[in-house]
């Protein structure tokens, strides 16, 4: 028997054959075309069906681990659309003589080059997806395709998976994935996290491992290959008590979300689009505690308009019925670009012109949005949070702008709700400020995320810094229940809507500290629910 030590994308068991996944790395020939302008319309036309082809891995990424997390397919859709990136193959093609395969391979080695040797964190993730774009533009110009079908249960191994790769896989044979390569905040973790896949990373993979009985132990990030009988048994027995853990989560389906000594706790999900709800339900959360609403934006070539927006605001909160569902204003910037924005390049999009910053600095974007809010509040249990909030300021202007338009809204008479309306704590700025900001809001709502990499100065993206980044600080706690306590001594009620709010270690720790929200991805609702009926506020 062998063991490995890794790091844990996601905690669970997984027992089975290994399967190694190598990726086809043929030589791309350089030949000169006899017809250019015919070469560069077959580079237009692979193109366009790579485009289709996102397209469907994006549809299916909707259907197995919601619209947030299938946005890296758009994203990947957009960059295709690159005029820069597509002008320069184009230019290639004419002006060098080259078939449309060299041209892509070289134009996408350029740009992944680029990227990587870019500042800004941002911008070097983005050299990983220039290659994994181009690859996919030179298989359909070979012909060939990826083949990611599983014929059998396996855990898959290999240096490293890109998102398309790992949605294509078949969610009933795959048991888990091991990789050499990656970061536990990469697009692929997520996505496992999603699909509620065990996996691991940082693990020193070798081909010679195909086909041998292996052990993914996501509690401890072990991989045992060839385990010997004690061992293999002692791991099913842990796997067999998991499978039981599942089945005693199922029957918490309708059950109060109470502590032992008597708090409610509101236990919400958060979605990214209205095909999300069905998660919602099915998993049984007690609302929506975060509606991503730029997803809206992300869709289309254009502004969405008043309407569109109204539509399917209206449409989840008709679906959740008298359920409470929050839905954040727009939050595009940072590592969410959207080209019709015409937003400038930043050094450090994170720290830059996003969020609440566009809204207040652009306010008819805002307003549209805020009347399709107030719109859809009549058909509804809505309430509205506005993110990256860091000064009292930026509050006051919030209530001006929204007094504009319930006042427009009145005389036009058309129907709206007084909605309850929170803020995001995510900047340190806003946590240090919370006492004072809580006499301006009905709630706050704990966005760990980002504040985690705010506070500890980490950019959460950098796989490099993995080793640095605890979202368990000390003063990320501390901050947490600074910020509990302001919100209720201002009268608001508090929530965590980052992935903090699904860490299981840390429940019964928010129970005590009075944290009254807690919003999860829809497959944690149960195991949180579990502990907070297990959990006690007070020692």
């Amino acid at each position: 028997m062998e063991t490995y030590q890794g790091k844990s994308i996601l905690k669970g068991i997984a027992i089975g054959e290994i399967l190694f996944h190598q990726k086809e790395e043929e030589e791309i020939k350089r030949y000169k075309p006899e017809d250019l302008e015919a070469e560069k319309q077959r580079y237009i036309d692979a193109r366009g069906k790579a485009i289709e082809q996102l397209g469907e891995l994006y549809k299916k990424a909707c259907q197995e681990v919601g619209e947030a997390n299938a946005a890296v397919f758009e994203v990947h859709s957009m960059m295709l659309e690159d005029d820069d990136f597509n002008d320069a193959i184009l230019n290639m093609i004419s002006t060098q003589g080259v078939n449309a395969e060299y041209a892509v391979a070289v134009t996408g080695d350029n740009f992944s080059n680029m990227f990587s040797q870019m500042e800004d964190e941002y911008f070097k993730a983005r050299a990983a997806d220039i290659i994994d774009i181009s690859n996919r533009v030179v298989s359909v110009l070979r012909g060939s395709e990826n083949n990611y079908q599983l014929t059998k249960p396996v855990i898959l191994v290999a240096d490293d998976l890109a998102p398309s790769e790992t949605v294509q896989l078949d969610k009933n044979k795959l048991l888990a994935f091991v990789t050499r390569m990656g970061s536990s905040n990469s697009h692929t973790a997520i996505l496992a996290r999603s699909m509620n896949i065990p996996a691991l990373i940082g693990i020193p993979i070798q081909k010679e491992w195909n086909g041998k009985m292996a052990v993914v132990d996501g509690y401890t990030g072990t991989l045992y290959l060839d385990p010997d009988e004690e061992t293999l048994n002692e791991l099913r027995r842990k796997k067999e008590a998991e499978d039981e853990e599942r089945k005693l989560l199922a029957e918490l389906k309708g059950k109060e979300d109470v502590t032992l000594d008597g708090k409610k706790i509101k236990l919400y999900a958060n979605i990214g689009n209205p095909s999300d709800v069905a998660n919602v339900l099915k998993n049984d959360a007690q609302g929506i505690g975060l509606f991503r609403s730029e997803f809206l934006y992300l869709e289309t070539d254009h502004f969405p308009t008043e309407d569109e927006q109204f539509q399917a605001y209206k449409k989840v909160a008709e679906m959740m019925g008298s359920k409470k569902v929050i839905i954040r204003t727009l939050d595009i910037g940072a590592d969410k670009q959207v080209d019709y924005f015409n937003l400038k390049h930043e050094d450090n999009p994170a720290m830059g012109y996003r969020a609440i910053r566009i809204c207040l600095t652009q306010p008819d974007i805002f307003k549209t949005q805020l009347r399709a809010l107030f719109r859809a509040s009549a058909f509804g249990n809505i309430s509205i949070m506005y993110p990256m909030i860091i000064s009292l300021e930026e509050i006051k202007k919030i209530k001006e702008i929204v007094a504009e338009v319930k006042q427009e809204l009145t005389e036009q008479g058309v129907a709206f709700k007084d909605v309850e309306q929170g803020i995001m704590i995510e900047t340190p700025a806003a946590a240090v400020m919370s006492d004072v900001l809580a006499k301006e809001v009905d709630f706050f709502s704990i966005g760990t995320n980002d504040l985690t990499q705010y506070t500890l100065a980490i950019d959460r993206q950098n796989a490099e810094l993995d080793n640095f980044y605890d979202a368990h600080h000390p003063a990320i706690l501390r901050m947490i229940k600074m910020v509990v306590d302001n919100g209720h001594a201002g009268g608001c009620w508090v929530g965590i809507c980052g992935e903090l709010g699904a860490d299981t270690e840390l429940t019964e720790t928010f129970m005590k500290m009075g944290v009254d929200e807690l919003s999860v991805s829809p497959t944690f609702v149960l195991p949180v629910r579990k502990l907070i009926r297990a959990s006690k506020c007070s020692e």
